[in-house]
């Protein structure tokens, strides 16, 4: 039975790289706490930078990534794309709501006017 060796320096600093690029996207989502604010904090447009940035390392570090790292930097990235897509949808519908809003009032008001 073979067993995985341990992880070298190398790999722990690349993992904790793409946890921080995480956690910062999550928290730029709203979906974590900011630790240092001890707020929901929501920046969609930083949350963007955040997974942008991950798959540059991806494009970057083809091919020269352990099995492992490879797959967790993937699944990263599509938990990541798949909140911010969720995230933008939120925005969307709360948007087209308001829109709607705004027009049945600006309706009721001609329709008082006359």
């Amino acid at each position: 039975m073979e067993t995985e060796s341990p992880l070298t320096n190398e790999q722990v600093l690349f993992m904790q790289l793409i946890m921080q690029n995480q956690q910062i996207a999550m928290m730029a989502m709203g979906k974590l706490k900011n630790p240092v604010t001890n707020k929901i904090d929501r920046n969609l447009d930083y949350a963007k930078v955040s997974i942008d940035t991950l798959d540059m390392i991806a494009v970057k570090t083809k091919g020269n990534l352990s099995d492992y790292e490879e797959k967790y930097l993937t699944e990263v990235l599509k938990e990541l794309k798949l909140n911010y897509v969720e995230e933008v949808n939120k925005d969307e519908t709360t948007d087209s709501a308001k829109s709607s809003s705004s027009l049945e009032e600006k309706s009721e008001e001609e329709n008082g006017k006359k």
